[in-house]
Order: structure tokens, then sequence, then C-alpha cells
């Protein structure tokens, strides 16, 4: 299946663009002019052809290629995998752009079903793969270098082997997918579609998650109860699309015989399930030292008793309360990245003058952040919703960061650009602390200062802790389903339950939070995808503690890795650095960076 690409990351954003200046849009023609444009139906009718004819060629006969042609072979199949993808980057761009649009939407699908079919006789190709003789692949790639190139592609695919399923059954699920697909886009179209109020003012969801970082504590209460209401009204449909979701993970799992809901993610991950637990391990155990502290510090600045779930995100009385115009947003991340290296400046810097970004907050549109690889013969673009708050400039900077990671890694080449999600948040985070770093170098006092460290932890723990959170509400919410159908209210009391362990005793919960797993868009689009942010942030902390220590050289050897894409794995990735992340002391290293910056706030306050 050709998935969609979908909000990367959880961000607060509102409508209204007023004195930001002149917002960027996508431009799409670099992959398609018009729904009906001659290059679209030219590339469809091929791809109907080619996968037929693929599937004639090479059904039944992987087994007798000899190197050369095992290498056309998949040099053919990677220029299917690219023609598909430019198709599917396309229709699910613009759908995107307003998910409410109707026609839009039945483009979408009816390409995706298109697709779908077109590709059914490729399902052959991994299944038989993966029947091949360790010893004649072996000895494939020892005859040929270029094929061996494609080695971690096949060995990620070989990784599903023990989980196959018979060429027939595994057909039926890859056309049912796009059932599965429905339910996503039904997700996406009542998440754009609720109609919220506040202060009698008509907002969407992005408007209205925005006010929870606004200045009035009022302000924020009513948004947060508003959100509460109109989630709680709608919290069946949501339900319903958690219970099927999973139900039919369980079914496919267990059908599969994998062990546990987390291992599909794993392998395609390429990360083992014990770097994982260790990961999840350390930051629920530092929970304590990390997240309590800080809101207990937060509560304090505030002057309140409690905080409640509105005051999370709620501004510093001493913050800077400016709005960042999009040119200053821009000056700022491109100078970090430039002073970084003048190379990662100059990659990023057709993002802003070849409409590869789409900024604006507009009716409709998709709420969050992403940047979409597209395929290696284009270009990555990138989507905001840009409103001038200094989150929405580290913001730019993260998903930047994944543009230029992507544009580096696109010389692997279709098949082998694709990095795993834990890797995929790197170059991401890495972008971020490179402005953070920046920003808190040009801090003109202790009390500009401390406003920066303090927004930093915060997303620091909005990055670790938050996340792991909803690794194990996730872990919970899919270990119930396995025993049964799932009422609201299941659902709500598995999502309080890790609410108040991760956030800590200086916080209070209203009522109506228990629906607030509701709208975030991970659960729904990628199971058990929130750990790579946690798993990005660690090993950030440790890359940036390397490059302070050790920088002579430290970017050639970054350049490299990002360079790599999908075609190592995280062991030999690190190793030029000295790092490994499969040592269980590896996640302490990055812990320890953001509680030293509590430890320097803790430290302003004696």
């Amino acid at each position: 299946m050709f998935q969609l690409p979908f909000p990367v990351r959880d961000v607060n954003a509102s409508s209204g663009t007023g004195g930001l200046g002149d917002l960027p849009e996508w431009d799409l023609s670099d992959l398609y002019t018009a729904e009906d444009a001659p290059e679209l139906k030219r590339d469809l009718v091929w791809l109907e052809k080619e996968c037929a004819s693929f599937a004639a060629d090479y059904e039944g006969k992987l087994a007798s290629l000899d190197a050369a042609g095992f290498l056309e072979c998949v040099l053919r199949n990677e220029k299917i995998s690219g023609i598909a993808g430019r198709i599917m980057s396309y229709a699910g761009l613009r759908y995107y752009q307003l998910t409410i649009d109707a026609g839009r939407a039945k483009f979408l699908s009816d390409t995706q079903e298109k697709i779908t079919n077109f590709t059914t006789p490729l399902v052959f190709f991994t299944l038989e793969l993966n029947r091949l003789d360790d010893g004649a692949l072996e000895a494939l790639f020892a005859e040929s270098a270029e094929l061996a190139r494609y080695k971690p592609v096949f060995d990620r695919i070989r990784a599903m082997k023990p989980y196959q399923l018979s060429d027939e059954l595994e057909k039926f699920l890859h056309d049912l997918g796009v059932v599965g697909d429905a339910w996503e886009r039904m997700f996406d179209e009542t998440i754009a579609g609720l109609e919220f109020e506040v202060d009698g003012e008509p907002l969407n969801i992005e408007g209205t998650l925005n006010l929870l970082t606004d200045e009035a504590r009022e302000t924020r209460e009513a948004a947060a109860r508003e959100l509460a209401d109109v989630f709680g009204s709608n919290i069946k449909t949501f339900a319903r699309v958690h219970n099927t979701q999973a139900k039919e993970k369980e079914i496919v799992d267990r059908w599969r015989g994998m062990p546990t809901a987390q291992t599909g993610r794993h392998l395609s991950n390429d990360v083992e399930a014990e770097v994982v637990e260790a990961l999840r391990d350390a930051v629920v155990k530092a929970y304590p030292k990390l997240s309590h502290r800080y809101y207990e510090l937060k509560r304090k600045w505030l002057g309140l008793d409690t905080l409640q779930v509105w005051d999370r995100n709620a501004p510093l009385p001493m913050e800077d309360k400016r709005i960042v115009g999009w040119e200053a947003a821009r000056d700022t991340v491109m100078s970090a990245y430039a002073g970084f290296d003048p190379r990662m400046a100059e990659i990023a810097e057709p993002f802003f003058t070849k409409g590869w970004i789409d900024a604006g907050v507009k009716p409709g549109k998709a709420p969050g952040a992403f940047a979409h690889p597209t395929v290696t013969d284009v270009h990555p673009y990138v989507m905001l919703n840009y409103l001038g708050k200094p989150r929405d400039v580290m913001t730019l900077a993260h998903e930047l960061g994944h543009g230029v990671h992507q544009v580096l890694a696109a010389e692997q080449g279709e098949m082998l650009s694709s990095t795993p999600l834990t890797l995929a948040e790197t170059a991401s985070v890495f972008g971020e602390m490179l402005t953070f770093r920046k920003m808190l170098s040009e801090a003109k006092n202790d009390a500009q200062r401390r406003v920066m460290l303090a927004g930093k932890v915060e997303d620091m723990i909005n990055t670790v802790v938050r996340q792991i959170a909803f690794y194990d509400f996730e872990c919970k919410l899919h270990a119930a389903r396995r025993e049964g159908e799932l009422t609201p209210e299941d659902i709500g009391e598995l999502w309080m339950s890790v609410q108040g362990e991760s956030l800590g005793p200086a916080f209070e919960f209203m009522d109506g939070y228990e629906h607030f797993w509701a709208y975030i868009p991970h659960f729904v689009h990628s199971p058990f995808y929130v750990y790579a942010y946690a798993f990005g942030d660690g090993l950030v902390n440790a890359l940036y503690a390397v490059y302070e220590e050790k920088p002579e050289g430290f970017q050639d050897k970054y350049f490299d890795m990002l360079k790599a894409g999908g075609s190592m794995h995280h062991t030999e990735l690190l190793a030029p650095f000295g790092l490994d992340a499969t040592d269980p002391k590896f996640w302490d290293k990055g812990l320890s960076m953001i509680s030293g910056f509590i430890d320097e706030l803790e430290a302003m306050e004696a």
C-alpha cells in the first residue's frame, strides 16, 4: 500500500494570519499541474501496464534470476514505486490543503483505489523474495556490488519472513487496505469539520487548540472546556474509529503470529524491541526529575496552587509577547542552519523560494505540520500552520530539518532513501536544537535566558515525556481491545491512567479531559509512531553533546549520516560518533540534558 502523508507533529495553531507577512503556499506543479493533467493520465496508464508486465515477467521466477536479471527486476520495481509515489503524493497533498473539499477527497479515494488495484499483482515480489535461500541471495550480492547496495532493503523485507501469510491472503490484505484508509479519512474529515465557539467566536480545531497558549487564563479555560464538550459530543465516532482500527490490527497481527501489537512498528523502524523498552523505561523512571519537577516550577511562576490542563502550555508571566513575522522566522532558522554549516542553509533555501512550504492557517486545512518527501526525483513539501508564536519558529526549524534530511537521502534512490521513523526525527530535532542554541546565545539578560530555557524544556517534555505517555496509552489501548470492544469511557480511563503519572502532582484534571485522546492523529494514522519522537530527541541530545565536545569534523559525519537515508542500521550510523543506542545508559545521556536545563532554571530561582 502507498500511504498518504500525515501530520507528524502535535502542533498548536489557530486561524488568522494578520501581521505575519506573505506566507508561502505550495506549488504542486513539480508533481502534476492538475487532476486531469496529461502527465498524470499518462503515468496512470503506464503504471497499470507496467505492474501487470512486471508480474508476468517475474512472478514465480525470482529464484532463477542471475545477478544482472535480479538487478533489472529491482530497478523496475523501484521505478514503479517512484511513479506510484508521485501520484499518491500529489493526491494526498492536495487533500491536506483542503480536507473538507468533496472533490479532493473523491480524487484521493479514487486514486488510492486505482493504485491499490494496479499494484496488487506486485504482492508476489516480497513473498517470493522471502522464500529465497539465504545462501543464494548472498551469492547474488557477492556477484554484483550494485545489487548488494539494496541489501538493507531486502534485510528489512526478510525480517517479516516469520510473519508472512500465504500469497492469496497477502493479496487479500493488500486489496483490503483501502478500507482501513477510509477510516483514516473519516477521522481526518471529522477533525477538520469540527466547529468550536469560544467567547462568541467560531473556530476550527487549530484555532481552539491555539487558545490553550493564550495569555489569559480564562480564555485558556474556555477553550479547554469547549474542546472537551465538542470532543465529548463526537466521542462515539472517535471511539468507533479506534475500536475498528485496533481490532483490524489485532486480527492481522494474530494471523501473522506477531507476539505484540508493537512488533510490526519495531520491524518497520528497524529497531529492536529491547531498545524501545529501554527508552520507555528510562523516560518513565525520569518523570519525577523531568516533568514533575518542571511543572512544579511552572506552578510557582504562574502563582497557582495547582495547575489545570489548560495551564500546561500557558505562556510564562515573563515571556516576550511579540509575534514573530514570517521573514523573521525564516531569517532566524536560516541563520542557525548556516552557522552550523553553509551547506545546510543552501539545501533549505529552495523551500522558501520555490513553493515547497505551505505555511498559512486556512479553513479546512489539515492540522499540525509535516514534511512529506514525495519521491526522490522531485523534492519534499513542508506543511505548517504558522501563527508567529516562538513555538511556530521551532516547528519551522523542525520540519525544515526533515526536508533537508529528505533532500540529502534522495540520492540513495526510491528504495533506500526512506529512513525508519526512529531515525527520521534526527535531522528535525537537530534543526530545532541549532535554532534554540542560536537564540539562547543571543539572550540579552538572565530573564530572556530563563524564558528560552523554560520554552525549550516544555518542548522537550512534549517531545519525550508526552510522547512516551502516548506510547503507553497506545500499548494499553491495543492490549485492552484484544479483550473486547472498548466504550468511550474505557478509552478515557486508559488515557487518564497515563496522564497523571506523566504530568505529576502539580496537576488537576477537569471533567472532559478524558476525551482528549480523540484528536491525536498518530493513533489512527500510524500506531506506535509516537515513540520515534522520544527516540529522536534522546539521540539528538547525545549527538549534540558530541558536537560540543568534539566539533572538528562533526559536520561531515553528520551530513554522511543524513545522506545514508535508510541504507544503514542505527548502530552503523551512530558508530562514527562513538554512540550506541543499544546501551541502556545511552538514553540517560539524552535525558540528562533536559534535567540539566531544569537544574539551571531552579538555580535561577534560588
